[in-house]
């Protein structure tokens, strides 16, 4: 009895890092895979979203007319629109069939539809009112008048925005980022149509829930989704304490 214990403890100790996946929250090593790919796809969305918003909330925040407001309107379509409206004309848009599908294939050799840059572009447009919302308010709310004195100092209008409106604008930046990059790790729509199901390549979290309750894994699926929604909770609590910081 003792000896089948030693062989047993023995057996557990000399566990490979490959296979030591498998036995951590019982999950397989391909779902931990679509985690780390939801993260990747999160983490470069979120990055490309905040450098291309705050030029663009600026722009939107100082703008005028009603121009503006019918701009701005058409960039928060997708928090109203059905995830799979975008999803199938991104896919027709990135299809070999169109000029924009045939010069990224002439570029680079590969399709966007079915890839994962295709899951970035989705992703940012798909996310672009949520981090652009909380910019655009945190620029509303700085006065410009404390913009106006900077200048009258003898600051250039670049350098009172970057010394002066930035910082007083860092922390809806910070909440723009928090909120897209949790959006985009609950995408389901825009990626099954964009990307489909392919392990490493397009299988996301979202994705790889749904497939292990297609194939009635339900004890798997219950573990990554508290898994998901863990992380999901604790996205969500920093930018609640980010709100309330910026509104005190």
């Amino acid at each position: 009895m003792r000896v089948r214990c030693l062989t047993a403890t023995a057996s557990v100790c000399l566990v490979s890092p490959d296979t030591a996946p498998d036995f951590f929250l019982h999950l397989t090593p391909e779902l931990w895979e679509s985690l780390w790919l939801t993260l990747k796809l999160a983490f470069c969305s979120t990055v490309l979203l905040i450098v291309g918003v705050i030029p663009l909330a600026w722009w939107l925040a100082r703008g005028k007319g009603a121009w503006v407001m019918v701009l701005e309107t058409a960039l928060c379509l997708p928090i109203v629109l059905p995830p799979t409206v975008i999803g199938f004309y991104l896919l027709v848009l990135f299809s070999p069939d169109h000029p924009l599908g045939q010069g990224w294939i002439r570029l680079t050799g590969d399709t966007l539809a079915f890839s994962f840059s295709g899951l970035i572009i989705g992703s940012i447009l798909y996310s672009l009112p949520y981090a652009m919302q909380p910019v655009v308010a945190a620029f509303r709310s700085v006065e410009k008048s404390y913009l106006d004195a900077g200048i009258n100092l003898g600051a250039s209008p670049w350098r009172a925005f970057l010394r002066i409106q930035l910082p007083m604008s860092m922390r809806g930046i910070a909440v723009g980022a928090i909120l897209s990059f949790a959006h985009t790790m609950g995408e389901f729509g825009v990626v099954m149509m964009l990307g489909g199901s392919i392990p490493g390549r397009t299988k996301v979290a979202s994705i790889a829930l749904y497939d292990e309750a297609q194939k009635l894994n339900y004890t798997t699926a219950h573990t990554f989704a508290a898994l998901l929604l863990g992380i999901a909770f604790v996205v969500l609590l920093a930018a609640n304490r980010l709100q309330r910081a910026v509104a005190a």
